[in-house]
């Protein structure tokens, strides 16, 4: 099990951005970036559907997706690689719509992705990018 780290947790709550990739059950790459997610736990990461028409396509043929965040800056940055769930109701629903109604209150979130993240990858720049951290 891959474990996100403090230093990890900082880029994540920085993020103004997160780049999801899906792809559908042929193969075919979707990326899309995401306004609102969050750290969920040491190995969960939350984001929240809006408008994420064949991403959710995408992620109920094939459960998996890779999330990019970056540091503005310093351009430190990591991919999530993971399994996902996803959920229309109970807790974590919840925190989704509270995300995104205390920044977009016209906005109504249709589900939230759980990323369960199995691999994290450097996606700083440098000699280190793409490199397997955890």
């Amino acid at each position: 099990m891959a474990k996100i780290t403090e230093e990890m947790k900082e880029v994540i709550q920085g993020a103004k951005v997160f780049a999801v990739a899906t792809a559908n059950k042929d193969g075919e790459p979707n990326v899309v970036p995401i306004a609102f997610g969050k750290m969920l736990s040491e190995d969960e990461i939350l984001l929240v559907d809006n408008f994420m028409k064949k991403t959710m396509e995408n992620l109920k043929a094939n459960p998996k997706a890779a999330v990019s965040v970056w540091k503005a800056g310093d351009s430190k940055g990591y991919q999530f690689k993971g399994d996902v769930r996803i959920e229309t109701s109970g807790s974590n629903f919840d925190e989704g719509v509270r995300i995104v109604k205390a920044v977009e209150p016209k906005l109504t979130p249709r589900a939230v992705v759980i990323v369960k993240v199995k691999s994290i990858y450097s996606i700083t720049p440098g000699p280190d990018a793409g490199k397997l951290v955890s």
